[in-house]
């Protein structure tokens, strides 16, 4: 199956997507310069890291899962963007899950999504009343919502005959993730940027796994997306992710480039060097220190 491993997006020639001309000419020289390295430098990241974990092959149709926030929004507009000069066709579906919070404002989204001229579906799931009802006062509702919505956006993928699922985590996303999991779960895990769900039926591809988000928001503010704050979890104030969120944001502060480093170790893993025992053969190094040993001792005797 053929496969994007040789794009460069960064030196591609690429006209505006929708909404993006109209929005540059309300800008001046300078700023267009701004937008145009900010957005090439999104384009270049996106598809490095579709290169870099073969996320879209040919053929593919990947399903867009829009929230109506920063992210989404930016990953569906560099898609679209790297999808007029990528060397496989692919298509892109865009899906938004409407879980009936009270107030959600309907009309946002498809009326944007109608304006972009993309193919959208709003697959409505009442799972507000669920989260509402089966989480305790007090408790935070972001894993039984993930989780439900997770799984109605799974099958969705199925019906409409999608075989990616695209999901806006960016860099500080995958960061937070490992140290919650380190902090209260017990485990040294994070969000891959490609993944295979359990039950074997969905591929799961994380675009925007080398970007910052302060470069998502700052190019979610030039476009003027019509953002939808999530009023269910976004302003609970016990979320240890947002104590998490701080303490990333403080040391990006007082420690540049600290972050960078820190996302590159998840993608230079030294098994040998961890403590897992399952992950690596502790067990049987005195074995593995005979071969050795014995080797050199032959070579030895031979010279």
């Amino acid at each position: 199956m053929q496969h994007i491993d040789h794009f460069d997006p960064a030196s591609a020639t690429v006209a505006p997507a929708a909404g993006l001309e109209s929005q540059q000419d309300h800008f001046d020289a300078k700023q267009k310069r701004e937008f145009n390295k900010l957005q090439k430098r999104l384009r270049r990241e996106v598809g490095n890291a579709i290169i870099d974990y073969q996320m879209i092959n040919e053929g593919d149709r990947v399903m867009v899962c829009l929230s109506g926030g920063k992210d989404s929004y930016t990953m569906l507009e560099i898609l679209l963007n790297l999808q007029r000069n990528a060397p496989v066709n692919f298509s892109l579906v865009a899906v938004n899950m409407d879980q009936k919070q009270p107030g959600f404002p309907e009309h946002i989204l498809p009326r944007y999504l109608d304006n972009l001229g993309v193919e959208y579906h709003i697959l409505e799931r009442d799972t507000y009343s669920v989260v509402k009802e089966k989480t305790p006062e007090g408790k935070t509702t972001c894993a039984l919502c993930s989780r439900l919505r997770r799984g109605s956006l799974y099958g969705f993928a199925e019906e409409i005959g999608a075989n990616k699922i695209a999901l806006g985590h960016h860099r500080e996303d995958i960061l937070e993730t490992m140290f919650l999991n380190m902090f209260f779960g017990g485990t040294l895990k994070a969000m891959p940027p490609k993944l295979l769900s359990d039950d074997g039926k969905n591929i799961v591809i994380r675009p925007l796994a080398y970007c910052k988000e302060a470069d998502i928001a700052e190019f979610s503010r030039l476009m003027e997306f019509p953002i939808i704050p999530c009023n269910l979890c976004g302003s609970q104030p016990n979320m240890q992710r947002q104590v998490v969120k701080e303490m990333l944001a403080e040391w990006d502060k007082k420690h540049p480039g600290r972050l960078e480093s820190m996302f590159k170790a998840v993608t230079n893993v030294a098994p040998s060097q961890l403590a897992d025992r399952d992950l690596f053969d502790f067990a049987g190094l005195e074995a593995k220190q005979a071969d050795l040993m014995s080797g050199r001792i032959q070579a030895f005797n031979v010279n």
